[in-house]
């Protein structure tokens, strides 16, 4: 059984991880998110409630569980501030949060450069939601990113954010011809976060691996997913992180061999938000009735999503990639009405059948995807809490899947709730 698992979106995001991370954190000690910023929003349903989260890891609404921000994550603290007061609001306690001291810090000019880059690039934009998650990786590849160790520190960041603006602002008036900001106000603003959030912060390199070593289950919350990695995503269209299994490495230092479960959540359909090619996207009926019946709207931003069936040939690249053992397939129910389920099972470029996703957007917007139809079930699965209990049909589509990437089913769920959860294997 695992004691260290890895939780990632093996598609485009938006795949119910936040549900997932959720039911396992029932059995974890701690719960660390190790990549991306509040760009990525996390939907937990319980109780009839519903918790949106942007960095707070998952495992918030248990107040038993340690929860840790890593030093691959961007923190806005303007955001991570609002999150907590609303949740505190709520009667969660969000005492046990752990922020990296090595974490990189979103600041006002990092979200007005991502909507003035935006804008500039016209008919080309990226999409992107605009909170400052690439300018605020850019500076930190750049050496000027001022860490969460320098934020909580009055006089570094005093000395630092001067140095910054500087720049920002000349870029500002001369290329962007904008005004520039207030280095006063700036400053003041975020010395108050700085002196909210300090409480909180810690080595959590340290923190994580002494965990390790006093054999507590830990458990990692992947941001976005596999097609939106900066590298092996459908680049340009991508997040600015690494949302795959060795994003932990980097982002939580961790060493590679700690890793014993690497989970891919896996939602029953494909959807994706923002530009660029989607082999199958249903731009149709069947696309249409896939976003009504599924509120298919993006947690951060509220945009709708594009909708199509599911991949499978993007599943297995992402089990390649990440090494996953488990898939954890979610929002089976959505599909519980259709008479027909299409699963794209392999690619043809040009007429010919192709093992790969191609690098080229230019290519791999021509591929065409090879479908194997089935049957639906036609059957309300939401009450089903045993996977032997699932309709046929919904067994042999869930086993085809499993068989044409070769990963393991571990978790099929079956509704939003806490509850509507089939465990096929213990991952903990």
């Amino acid at each position: 059984m695992a004691k260290v698992a890895v939780i990632l979106g093996s598609l485009w995001g938006d795949e119910g991880k936040g549900k997932i991370v959720d039911h396992l954190a029932e059995q974890a000690d701690v719960i660390a998110r190790f990549g991306g910023g509040s760009n990525a929003g996390h939907t937990i349903s319980l109780n009839g409630e519903e918790y949106k989260l942007r960095l707070i890891p998952s495992g918030i609404l248990y107040s038993d569980k340690l929860c840790v921000i890593g030093n691959g994550v961007v923190l806005d603290p303007q955001c991570i501030i609002e999150e907590m007061d609303a949740l505190k609001a709520r009667g969660v306690d969000v005492s046990n949060i752990k922020i990296s001291n090595r974490a990189h810090v979103v600041l006002p000019y990092h979200k007005l450069f991502d909507n003035l880059s935006e804008e500039n690039r016209g008919a080309k934009k990226i999409g992107t939601t605009g909170r400052g998650i690439s300018p605020c990786y850019i500076d930190r590849d750049d050496r000027i990113g001022i860490r969460v160790c320098d934020f909580i520190d009055k006089e570094e960041f005093a000395a630092r954010l001067k140095d910054v603006l500087a720049q920002k602002n000349l870029i500002l008036e001369k290329i962007y011809n904008q005004a520039p900001l207030d280095y006063e106000k700036v400053l003041r603003e975020y010395e108050s976060y700085a002196e909210r959030l300090k409480p909180y912060v810690c080595d959590t390199i340290t923190l994580l691996n002494e965990q390790m070593d006093a054999g507590k289950k830990i458990l990692f919350e992947g941001a976005q997913a596999t097609m939106l990695d900066i590298d092996y995503g459908t680049y340009p269209y991508v997040t600015a992180s690494h949302p795959v299994s060795g994003g932990v490495c980097v982002g939580a230092g961790v060493a590679p061999k700690k890793i014993d479960a690497v989970v891919g959540v896996v939602k029953a359909y494909c959807t994706r938000v923002g530009e660029g090619p989607f082999p199958t996207e249903q731009l149709n009926e069947i696309g249409e009735k896939l976003r009504s019946v599924g509120h298919e709207y993006g947690t951060v931003t509220g945009r709708a999503r594009r909708t199509g069936w599911l991949d499978a040939c993007i599943v297995k690249y992402a089990g390649q990639i990440s090494g996953m053992d488990y898939m954890a397939v979610t929002r089976l129910d959505i599909l519980d009405s259709f008479e027909e389920i299409k699963l794209c099972v392999g690619y043809k470029l040009n007429g010919e059948i192709i093992n790969e996703v191609p690098a080229s957007l230019k290519t791999y917007a021509q591929v065409e995807p090879i479908y194997e139809s089935f049957s639906g079930w036609k059957s309300e699965i939401s009450g089903i809490r045993e996977y032997g209990k699932l309709p046929a049909n919904a067994k042999k589509y869930l086993e085809r899947l499993a068989e044409v990437t070769g990963i393991k089913l571990g978790i099929v769920s079956v509704g939003p709730n806490r509850d509507q959860t089939i465990v096929v294997e213990n991952i903990f």
